[in-house]
């Protein structure tokens, strides 16, 4: 028995990991392999049996998972990003999860054959969407404007409400009415909203206390947190269930907010559980799908995703948008996303094992038409926004500008090089004589530093695909290195290797980025070399003019920097990544002009 509880702990990781892995490297939804591997792990060769292996634990596994989850995306919302978003959103979560709980309701009945009462709840389960599938959709396609503040909000907030509404219903259910019900479900608002509201809030003052004081040694910081999190979350949901999501994302907010305690540390460490929490949720809740109930509601399946994605969401967005700043082409976008996740898989199984306790028939219905709008919701937006977004201007494909910390004077002629090859720049730089000089020359420039808090909120990243930290000090080029690693992939963060060579073999290792064009090229080498009159310049080769050449005419101490290939895409030069460009590339380097020019520019 032991080793067969081992051999399915194992596949749940294993498989996990790898469709992680294998979605990342073919730039598709993780959610859909996860989904793949948890059928296969399930009912295809029966090496996972979720409730055989956890019992009673799954459903309170389960929902512990969720939480976690939504704590983790409450950490990463900025209130100040409210001002632009704020009245869309409210819309969103309250009209537009009307709207989208009558239409789904209305479709389910139609298609289904459902009872009303399945179909009522049905649709409330199907209002949420979820940072676990709409924050890696976001990360892919880094849409421009309000659009991915508002979807990231949207996927967070509406989690606990539509989990809350999805409760409501169940109750409303199990007393036999709306009317019975009435007075229940007035209390049970009240008791989420000033119970699970009030703990999230307290919880996350006494941490930030905790943490301000220095009480917790760093060590324990993480352990802490979840300590918090899981108190928080169990003791609202002993008052009012579910109240315990609504609590922690809540809390959430709160620590992210908050200016007297530094928490991106546990963001940073939040961020890597919820990954492994969304492998092992996915594959052990598409485990338990059976064949037959799916082979039952397939033939229709896919007419009702199509209902929910070319009717339910586009009215919903319509009516939640109107009078808004957002232009015609924002709202569109709204219309394209609104994939469903974890938390509508987690609440369809726990309301379906408890129907189907109580004898409600059609219970074991609500689990396999959920997964169907998850794979199916999933499938579409996935493989198709990322599209639209390019189609309508809001984001940028396979984004090539170049954030650039530092604007000194030789990194600005980095900058005009680059820009004058058709590349976004952006030059972030405290120093106000450096950003105005960049500014004069017609560079976009960011005056502050960018470890501030308020620094993300205000630079535009919209087409940024890597940063280059070019500053004197190292600690401030590693500090930014960590910083955007989230945000731009640890593989497109660079930095200057360190003034002694010998230290870029230190133990700190891996708090620095990718070092920067060579071994001994740090920054008083490049800014010797500019001051004596190299400069930064691009160069094609072509089959008259290869490498070789370009070496001849310049020489060895010729510094190449950037390669653009002829397809476009920018490659930076590393200290292990050697210069190999062919005929047809431009390569952008500092070079002293030699006393007759006789290479192409």
């Amino acid at each position: 028995m032991s080793e067969s509880v081992l051999v399915s702990l194992a596949v749940i990781v294993v498989f996990g990991g790898a469709a992680q892995w294998l979605a990342w490297r073919l730039g598709l939804p993780s959610i859909l392999l996860l989904l793949v591997a948890g059928f296969v792990a399930g009912p295809a060769t029966g090496l996972v049996d979720p409730d055989g292996l956890l019992g009673d634990l799954l459903l309170p596994v389960v929902s512990l998972s969720v939480a976690l989850i939504l704590y983790e995306g409450g950490l990463t919302l900025k209130l100040s990003e409210l001002g632009q978003i704020g009245a869309v959103l409210r819309n969103l979560v309250t009209v537009g999860l009307a709207v989208t709980w009558v239409v789904s309701a209305l479709a389910a009945r139609l298609l289904f054959d459902m009872d009303w009462s399945l179909c009522v709840l049905l649709g409330a389960i199907l209002t949420v969407t979820g940072p676990t599938v709409i924050v890696p959709l976001l990360r892919h396609i880094r849409p421009t404007g309000p659009v991915g503040a508002v979807l990231k909000w949207e996927g967070i907030v509406i989690d606990p409400i539509g989990a809350l509404l999805a409760v409501l219903v169940f109750e409303a259910l199990a007393m036999g009415g709306a009317r019975e019900a009435t007075a229940q479900v007035v209390l049970a608002v009240l008791k989420t909203a000033v119970v699970g509201g009030g703990l999230g809030l307290l919880a996350a003052a006494m941490l930030t206390m905790l943490l301000r004081r220095y009480w917790v040694p760093d060590f324990l910081q993480n352990a802490i947190s979840l300590m918090f999190v899981v108190a928080v979350f169990t003791a609202s949901n002993a008052v009012q269930h579910e109240a315990g999501l609504f609590a922690v994302t809540v809390m959430g907010i709160a620590l992210a907010n908050q200016k007297a305690a530094d928490v991106r540390h546990i963001v940073e460490f939040k961020e890597n559980l919820r990954l492994l929490l969304i492998s092992a949720l996915f594959i052990v809740l598409a485990a338990r799908l059976e064949v037959a109930d799916l082979a039952r509601v397939a033939g229709t399946g896919a007419a009702f995703v199509a209902v929910l994605v070319v009717v339910c969401r586009p009215l919903t967005v319509l009516v939640s948008t109107l009078r808004s700043r957002l232009k015609g082409r924002e709202r569109v976008f709204l219309a394209c996303m609104a994939p469903r996740g974890i938390v509508a898989a987690a609440v369809s199984s726990v309301f379906a094992l408890r129907l189907e306790e109580i004898g409600v028939a059609q219970a074991r219905l609500l689990v396999p038409v959920t997964f169907l709008v998850i794979v199916g919701t999933v499938l579409v937006y996935g493989l198709f926004s990322p599209t639209a977004a390019r189609l309508l201007g809001v984001a940028v494909p396979n984004p090539q500008g170049v954030l650039l910390l530092g604007a000194q004077p030789w990194v600005r002629s980095l900058a005009e090089t680059l820009q004058g090859k058709g590349f976004r720049v952006l030059l972030v730089d405290s120093n106000r004589d450096h950003t105005a000089a960049a500014r004069m020359a017609g560079l976009p420039t960011y005056t502050g530093s960018i470890l501030a808090d308020y620094a993300l909120d205000e630079m535009d990243l919209g087409g940024i695909g890597r940063l280059l930290a070019l500053t004197p000090n190292e600690w401030v080029n590693a500090l930014a290195v960590q910083r955007f690693a989230s945000i731009l992939g640890r593989s497109e963060c660079y930095q200057l290797p360190p003034e002694t060579a010998g230290e870029k073999r230190s133990p700190h290792q891996h708090l620095h980025g990718r070092w920067l064009f060579g071994e001994r090229l740090n920054h008083s080498v490049l800014e010797e070399c500019y001051f004596r009159g190299a400069r930064f310049k691009a160069t094609r080769l072509t089959e008259s003019f290869t490498y070789a050449d370009f070496r001849r005419l310049y020489g060895e101490e010729a510094v190449p920097v950037f390669r653009i290939r002829k397809e476009g895409r920018l490659s930076v030069m590393t200290a292990t990544n050697p210069p190999n460009p062919e005929p047809g590339d431009t390569l952008v380097a500092l070079v002293r002009e030699p006393a007759e020019q006789t290479g192409p520019a």
